[in-house]
């Protein structure tokens, strides 16, 4: 998995749910075509990343297609969130 470019957004947590800052990450994403996430239609991922004094965590993310913005029911492998978590954490606002 490659990701390609991305919009971040500062967003308010209102249920007061997610301690510290919330960040809304859209990362475009490229994977090969014999990977199980591959499809024709691109893909997006929506990720949630919590920001405390003590840690930065990705607290939710979901995988789309980009043209049908269609949901993909996949989860990422260890290296894969890993990947989303040091990409996002160096591109905070």
């Amino acid at each position: 998995m490659n990701i390609t470019g991305h919009t971040v957004e500062k967003v308010e947590d209102t249920t007061g749910i997610i301690i510290g800052d919330r960040y809304e990450f859209f990362l475009n994403v490229e994977v090969e075509e014999d990977d199980e996430l591959y499809s024709e239609n691109g893909l997006y991922i929506k990720v949630i990343l919590a920001v405390d004094q003590n840690e930065t965590r990705v607290v939710q993310y979901q995988i789309h297609e980009k043209e049908t913005e269609k949901y993909i029911d996949l989860a990422l492998e260890d290296d894969e969130e890993q990947l989303l978590h040091d990409y996002c954490k160096q591109h905070i606002e």
